[in-house]
């Protein structure tokens, strides 16, 4: 799907700055921090619409973000994949910045203290894909 049915199936305004973050972010295919996203953007880049577009798009599921030390990545949120895993579990490639799901992980349940209550949680780890791996 493009950037432009993405937006409208969400119901979100087309602006220049969502349809081009999605854009670069589809076009790259893989996680991307906000200064990777800057280059790919040009003149058009205002970190202040920036922020505001990243979080409506965080908002609405278009996209997530995953820390990487000290450093916020961005991804599209292939909604598809997830729905096939429970608890999905998130690989970072650290040598292609790829990230994917990895079916039959799930994220183990946690036995925290009385009185901790858990909304949600996520798993990420970090290594080489397999692609990565065979490719040294």
């Amino acid at each position: 799907m493009d950037a432009l049915n993405i937006l409208k199936s969400k119901g979100l305004k087309k602006t220049a700055q969502r349809i081009m973050l999605v854009n670069i972010l589809q076009a790259k295919g893989i996680s991307l921090s906000e200064n990777e996203i800057k280059t790919g953007m040009g003149a058009m880049y205002d970190r202040i619409t920036f922020y505001r577009t990243v979080q409506k798009l965080i908002e609405m599921n278009i996209i997530y973000r995953i820390p990487v030390d000290n450093v916020i990545k961005y991804a599209l949120n292939n909604t598809e994949e997830i729905k096939k895993f429970q608890n999905p579990v998130r690989f970072f490639c650290e040598k292609c910045n790829s990230t994917s799901y990895l079916e039959n992980h799930p994220i183990p349940d946690f036995q925290l203290p009385d009185g901790y209550v858990i909304h949600e949680y996520e798993a990420l780890i970090k290594g080489t894909c397999s692609y990565c791996a065979q490719n040294d």
